[in-house]
């Protein structure tokens, strides 16, 4: 795809976005190799500047070197799920239960996703499922009104993505009842409720990083 556009922004970070969004769509999984020439033919961009991308996705976390392999998307590990979950409930709990005003047009998108993830989920799609919860709470974020941190969140979300992907059967993580409990907090925020709606979200992610812990700590033991 090109990469030429005007935005504003450089070749290596549009290039490096867009690798960011196949990761959080679910179509760079852990250990897919990142290789420099195909990734310059794909993007009519020179190697130097791959090799920037790269190293950037590195520094975000979601790409690092094997010896002998190169360049692979990172396999994510349970100290990592625990940093991601400290970083989630510090944006998502303070954007939540904040003094700043809720911004409605965000809770209308939240629900927008909710609504996919549900139609999604009953045609089993189970990686499009994922991708919209990861939406779903990038809109709280954005609740926060900064685009540091909305930045900073998509890469979080990018490195959950991952966590999704160790699992091969994702039916078994993207269950109805995490959409159901996404829609009771998009609820409460609606009727302005927002300690219950805090409350109902810090289970959530409790009970989100205890499923996926379990996930990686599985995949361990199944690795020795």
């Amino acid at each position: 795809m090109p990469a030429e556009r005007d935005t504003g922004i450089s070749i290596a970070e549009r290039i490096s976005h867009q690798l960011r969004d196949d990761i959080m769509e679910g179509k760079l999984p852990p250990g897919t190799q990142l290789v420099e020439v195909d990734l310059a033919a794909d993007y009519g961009a020179s190697r130097n500047t791959i090799r920037e991308v790269l190293h950037q996705l590195g520094r975000e976390g979601l790409a690092t070197f094997i010896r002998h392999k190169g360049v692979v998307v990172r396999r994510m590990e349970r100290k990592d799920l625990r940093e991601i979950y400290a970083a989630r409930r510090a944006l998502e709990l303070q954007a939540i239960s904040g003094s700043l005003p809720l911004q409605p047009a965000l809770l209308d998108k939240m629900l927008t996703a909710i609504d996919a993830a549900e139609r999604a989920l009953a045609r089993k799609k189970w990686r499009n499922v994922g991708t919209l919860s990861l939406q779903v709470h990038q809109h709280i974020v954005a609740q926060l009104g900064s685009r540091l941190l909305d930045e900073f969140f998509l890469t979080l979300c990018a490195q959950l993505r991952l966590v999704f992907a160790s699992e091969v059967d994702e039916s078994l993580i993207q269950t109805p009842d995490w959409i159901e409990r996404e829609r009771r907090i998009h609820g409460l925020l609606v009727e302005g409720r927002r300690d219950l709606a805090a409350q109902a979200l810090a289970d959530y992610l409790d009970d989100s990083e205890r499923t996926l812990m379990a996930v990686l700590t599985r995949l361990k033991q199944q690795a020795k």
